[in-house]
This record gives structure tokens, C-alpha cells and sequence, in this order.
């Protein structure tokens, strides 16, 4: 039961390792949590949380190296950097009309599971650490069975939704403070960093041609 408990709290020490990093899915929490509320966060990670449960049985039953090979993280970046610069145009698109007295339905992400996994699976760099860094703590977890691997994967999301759940909550309590000209700069700017973000995928992609 110790080597259990073990697995559970490092996986939660690694998750907030990889959820305090800037990235998309940061940016859009931020973005989604100006109109949805302090559900934005555990939404998404909802979602996150989905596509990672599938990751981890693809890993365990074999595809790591497929996940590692050049030409997946080429066809990753590349539709992973369209996803981004359609998340970033439909942020764009509302700003006009965006007011923080909105009720939250013209949210430029739309479904937020959905947005969740999207964010996740646009990124390859995701991919990357769950093929490296993630499947050498999968295997270690899979030498105490099962019961190992649920440790590990409710460690690691645990982490995950305390970190996106405390920064939705902190974004919507904010928004009270915030103009709509305020507002509409903040979901500009989460645009903006999608957008180069987008470019930034695409041109490591175009690099390893």
C-alpha cells in the first residue's frame, strides 16, 4: 500500500510540473473562465482527462514508439497548429461583442470537453512527455498491477484539476474587477498566444522536414 500511495503523490508532483507551464490549454482555461465560471477549468480537464486515459492504453499496449516517431510529431504539429488558429479566430472573431455581463453562451470554445481534448491533442509536445516521461512511470506503476496504474492515473489528473480548477476559480472571481475593454484585451491576448504558439509548432515541424 505504500509503494501505492508512493505512485499517487509523485504523479501529483509531476502533473503540476507539467499544468503550471503556459500552454494552450492554460490559455483557453483563462479565456473559457471569463464566461463559463469556475467550471471552465474542471470542464476541460474533464476532457483532458478522457484523451489521457486513452493515451495511457495505447501506451500499455504498445504504440509508444509509433507516438516517438519524426513523422507523427509532424502530422501533430501541423493539425495541431490549425486547431489552435481556429480556437484563435473563433476568440477574434467575438471580441467585438464580448461583455463580462455575458452569460456565458457565446463563449468562443464551445463545448468545453471537447476543447479540453482538443487543446491536449494540439499540442505534440503532450504527446512527447507521455511517450517518454510518461510511459517510463506507466511501466513502473504496471510492475504493482492494475491497482498501480490506477494509482498513477488518478495521481496525475488529481493534480491536474486542483491546478486548472484554483486558476478558473481565481479568473472568475476576477472578472468583477475587470472592463469590458479589459476583457476583451485578455481574450485578445489569449488569442495572440495561440497564434504564436500555432506558428511556433508549425515552424519546429517544418524544421524537421
Amino acid at each position: 500500500m505504500l509503494a501505492l500511495l508512493t505512485i499517487f503523490f509523485t504523479s501529483i508532483v509531476i502533473a503540476f510540473s507539467g499544468a503550471m507551464m503556459p500552454g494552450p490549454l492554460l490559455t483557453v482555461t483563462i479565456s473559457e473562465s471569463t464566461t463559463r465560471g469556475a467550471k471552465a477549468g474542471p470542464l476541460l480537464i474533464t476532457g483532458h482527462a478522457l484523451l489521457e486515459l486513452l493515451l495511457i492504453v495505447a501506451l500499455l499496449i504498445g504504440l509508444g514508439p509509433i507516438l516517438e516517431h519524426r513523422l507523427f510529431f509532424m502530422i501533430s504539429a501541423f493539425a495541431g497548429g490549425a486547431i489552435m488558429f481556429w480556437m484563435a479566430w473563433g476568440m477574434f472573431k467575438s471580441l467585438p461583442a464580448l461583455s463580462v455581463t455575458t452569460n456565458g453562451e457565446q463563449s468562443a470554445g464551445g463545448n468545453l470537453l471537447l476543447s479540453g481534448a482538443l487543446m491536449s491533442l494540439a499540442n505534440p509536445y503532450w504527446i512527447i512527455w507521455w511517450a517518454t516521461i510518461g510511459i517510463g512511470y506507466i511501466y513502473h506503476s504496471k510492475a504493482f498491477g492494475i491497482w498501480g496504474i490506477v494509482f498513477f492515473f488518478l495521481g496525475h489528473i488529481l493534480g491536474d484539476y486542483i491546478w486548472y480548477s484554483a486558476i478558473s476559480i481565481a479568473v472568475s472571481k476576477g472578472k468583477k474587477l475587470f472592463t469590458d475593454k479589459v476583457y476583451r484585451i485578455l481574450i485578445g491576448v489569449c488569442g495572440a498566444f495561440l497564434v504564436v504558439f500555432a506558428f511556433f509548432l508549425i515552424a519546429t515541424a517544418l524544421k524537421r522536414m
